[in-house]
C-alpha cells in the first residue's frame, strides 16, 4: 500500500484568498463591462475618435490589461476551484500584478491621492499578508495537490 498525500477540502484561511480572488473577478469583469459599454455606444465610440493617438493608444492598452486580467483571474479561479498544484505560485503572482497595477493608478491616474492611496493598501495588504501563507502553510500544501 502506497501512502497518497490526503486532498483537503478549501477551507480555514483559503476562504479569505477565494473571497478576495471571486471579488477581484466580479471587478475585472466590471471593468471589462464598462470598456464593452464605450465600445458598443456611438456617442463613446466618437469621442475616442476625437482623442489624440497617444490618448487612443493608453485608452487600448488599458483595455488590453483589463482583458488579460481578467482572463487570467477567471482561470485562477478555476484552478482554484480544481485545487490544482500550480495555484500557489500563480496566486501569488497574481497578487504582485494586482499590486503593480494599483501602483501604476497611484502614479498616473488622475485621481485624488487619498482615492489612490486605498486602491493601494488593499493590494499591498492582502500581498503582505498571503504571500507567507501561500509559500509556508502545510494546509495549502495539503488542499492544492492535483495536476
Amino acid at each position: 500500500m502506497s501512502a497518497e498525500p490526503t486532498e483537503e477540502r478549501i477551507g480555514g484561511w483559503l476562504l479569505a484568498p477565494l473571497a478576495w480572488l471571486i471579488v477581484a473577478l466580479l471587478s475585472a469583469s466590471l471593468a471589462v463591462l464598462l470598456y464593452a459599454g464605450v465600445l458598443l455606444s456611438p456617442a463613446a465610440r466618437s469621442n475616442l475618435a476625437a482623442l489624440t493617438t497617444t490618448n487612443l493608444s493608453l485608452w487600448l492598452l488599458s483595455l488590453v490589461f483589463a482583458v488579460g486580467m481578467w482572463c487570467y483571474t477567471l482561470w485562477l479561479t478555476a484552478a482554484f476551484f480544481k485545487r490544482r498544484k500550480l495555484v500557489p505560485k500563480h496566486y501569488i503572482i497574481w497578487l504582485l500584478i494586482s499590486v503593480l497595477l494599483a501602483v501604476k493608478a497611484f502614479a498616473f491616474a488622475p485621481v485624488s491621492d487619498a482615492l489612490a492611496l486605498r486602491q493601494l493598501l488593499f493590494p499591498l495588504l492582502a500581498t503582505a499578508l498571503l504571500v507567507p501563507y501561500f509559500k509556508r502553510s502545510e494546509r495549502v500544501k495539503r488542499t492544492f495537490i492535483k495536476p
